[in-house]
């Protein structure tokens, strides 16, 4: 390949702008293989996993049986996705409240986007509602979850919140709240009472279609949050 199409030559004299997915990722793989360059082996994990979105997804072995791809090469990949979806939540780190369902989703979209089971975290406040921190509280079989009071406020007292707005996804792409996901919440709305600690809302996100405009939704606008 010419050094000027390389895509680090690219980049460098063009800005990453220019450049396609499959470059992008070829700069991150550096070296390719014997007979195949590190381009062409960003194309290959782009036609098996489709999108990037699935492509952040996957594991450490679903990304080493591309061959070409190693150890090294795949921690790499993990790395810079998971940097990317850190970054995301930073931008949103020093909204002013984090009590509204947007900016809860707004919060942790990129995270669930990549996730191919329902992933139940919480968000802690503090008082003035600020972020203290974001919890990762179970991870189940696809619509399947097991979340349980002592697990969820554990970690709510350890951090001294006022405060926590649950969330999780619906990797069906429906956010509609099941009758499980309603009965938790109440649970937890029981829960909380008992300990001081509001539990202000539950936000459940899909994806977005042109029936829905909205990927999520909000149990409080929904009205179910009473214990």
């Amino acid at each position: 390949m010419p050094a000027s199409e390389r895509p680090r030559e690219r980049l460098a004299a063009h800005g990453p702008g220019v450049l396609s997915h499959a470059e992008l990722i070829a700069i991150l793989l550096r070296t390719g293989t014997k007979g195949v360059s590190a381009l062409a082996i960003a194309q290959q994990l782009l036609v098996k996993f489709g999108t990037l979105q699935t492509l952040a997804g996957a594991s450490l072995d679903e990304l080493r049986a591309i061959k070409g791809i190693g150890r090294d090469k795949a921690v790499t990949l993990q790395a810079a996705f998971t940097l990317a979806v850190r970054m995301a939540r930073e931008l949103h780190s020093e909204s002013p409240v984090l009590e509204t369902p947007d900016r809860i989703a707004d919060l942790l979209r990129e995270e669930f986007r990549t996730s191919a089971v329902e992933t139940f975290h919480i968000v802690l406040l503090n008082t003035r509602r600020k972020l203290i921190r974001v919890e990762k509280i179970s991870q189940g079989t696809l619509d399947t979850l097991l979340v349980t009071p002592r697990e969820v406020f554990r970690h709510a007292i350890a951090a001294n919140a006022a405060a926590l707005v649950l969330a999780h996804n619906h990797p069906s792409g429906d956010p509609t709240p099941s009758d499980s996901d309603v009965k938790v919440t109440r649970d937890l709305i029981r829960a909380g009472q008992l300990l001081k600690i509001e539990v202000l809302d539950h936000v459940i996100l899909g994806r977005a279609t042109p029936e829905r405009a909205r990927d999520y939704v909000s149990l409080r606008e929904l009205g179910h949050m009473y214990s």
